[in-house]
């Protein structure tokens, strides 16, 4: 995702028609969370009713909790630090599997630069996972934005493109 789709906080429209969009589905939603720290699960848990379609989350943050619990690589987690688009696909499909969702989202990423990796923008990718079908994964980048906003802009792209999925799942 560029900078003009997924700028912007997450608004409460945004949440109401997710919301709405889940409940009206029946199908169920489960994430799997590093550089967000839990803003993804809060915002699929807070609303009334929403146990009808949140079927749970894990916050990750080692490769080790990736590779044990959500089925990342451990080889290509540990090359890439964690974070590529393939430990974001990785992570919500063990997401899905874990809780036994039909839809599983994720997000790693870097919420601030790490010179000692050659970061020198924070970045992030996220991704969502249904059924069988390959996952849709995108890229967030922070550049100029601090931890918090970086975290925020990650969780806003990452229920974008599950509102996406969900509602091209019908």
């Amino acid at each position: 995702m560029g900078a003009d789709e997924n700028s912007g906080d997450w608004t409460e429209a945004e949440s109401r028609a997710l919301h709405a969009r889940l409940l009206a589905s029946g199908r169920k939603v489960a994430a799997a969370e590093s550089l967000t720290a839990g803003r993804v699960q809060t915002e699929l848990g807070w609303r009334s009713g929403a146990s009808a379609y949140f079927a749970g989350g894990a916050t990750c943050y080692t490769i080790e909790a990736k590779a044990r619990l959500l089925g990342v690589d451990a080889t290509h987690a540990a090359e890439v630090n964690a974070v590529s688009a393939r430990v974001a696909a990785e992570m919500a499909r063990g997401a899905a599997r874990l809780f036994g969702a039909d839809f599983g989202v994720a997000t790693t990423g870097y919420a601030e630069p790490d010179a000692a990796r050659g970061v020198a923008e924070p970045f992030a990718w996220v991704a969502v996972a249904s059924g069988g079908a390959e996952p849709r994964v995108a890229r967030v980048d922070g550049a100029g934005l601090g931890r918090e906003a970086m975290q925020a802009a990650a969780a806003g792209a990452a229920l974008r493109l599950l509102a996406g999925a969900a509602g091209a799942a019908g």
